[in-house]
């Protein structure tokens, strides 16, 4: 068994290129980039570090979705609720079909775990 150690993931470099969001709010699209981390064991769930430029974008995912605010700040508007202020140090658990839209104000990056469907 091998242990992936990312250590201090707020700032590690290396992070890949991963393009725009597919339904992006704002001109130009934020630019989007990460770690996907493969985990023995995981189901089929995704995991790893993701980070996003400023700018605004809906968010698309069908999937359940834990996250870990590294580093940055956003607001995130749920579709009919109230908008959520989100800054590092904060841990969000999104259920399944939760639409909505992201309006990063400073470079956000998180740790993440999707659920397989």
């Amino acid at each position: 068994m091998t242990i992936t150690v990312l250590h201090q993931s707020a700032t590690i470099g290396g992070l890949q290129d991963q393009g725009t969001p597919a339904r992006p709010l704002s001109e130009p699209a934020c630019r989007l980039r990460g770690i996907d981390v493969e985990l023995a064991g995981a189901g089929g769930n995704d995991c790893g570090i993701w980070e996003c430029e400023p700018g605004r974008f809906e968010r698309q995912l069908a999937n359940a979705e834990v996250m870990h605010i590294l580093s940055g700040a956003c607001t995130f508007t749920p579709e009919g609720g109230a908008a959520l202020d989100i800054r590092a140090g904060d841990t969000l658990f999104f259920p399944a079909h939760t639409r909505g839209q992201w309006h990063v104000h400073q470079t956000l990056r998180k740790v993440f775990v999707v659920m397989a469907a």
